[in-house]
């Protein structure tokens, strides 16, 4: 299971790392410390994390700055797995994203909850790359 520091678990909420800092120092996410003393937070705690947050989030409110293109990164939330496709969503921000893959592409690409994954968009298509 991926472990992220908190700069980049900053990076997949969409916040700055001093905003993820405090979340973690009070305690609405989970982190741990690894052997050089950085603090972690686990792939799976920070994927519901960033659910939790998006769904609390004001639909009113005004987005953020941003000059998103057409990729979304951020971290897989939850995949279904069928003898043959395979359902990701992928939580970017306060975007959540739902894509219908191949299961190979599931299993090639290594996706699992809390894994960080770019969805890029095309036309009616979603994309996903393994970061």
């Amino acid at each position: 299971m991926p472990s992220y520091t908190i700069g980049q678990a900053a990076r997949l909420l969409g916040v700055s790392p001093d905003t993820a800092r405090r979340w973690a120092d009070a305690g609405r996410v989970a982190t741990h410390r690894d052997e050089a003393g950085r603090r972690l937070v686990d792939g799976r705690d920070l994927a519901a994390f960033s659910v939790e947050i998006a769904q609390s989030a004001d639909p009113d409110a005004e987005p953020a700055h941003t000059s998103v293109r057409n990729a979304f990164p951020g971290i897989v939330t939850a995949v279904k797995l069928g003898d043959v496709a395979a359902q990701v969503e992928i939580q970017a921000g306060p975007h959540r994203l739902v894509s219908l893959v191949t299961r190979e592409a599931v299993e090639e690409l290594g996706l699992e909850v809390g894994a960080e994954a770019v969805a890029r968009v095309k036309s009616t298509n979603v994309h996903i790359d393994r970061a």
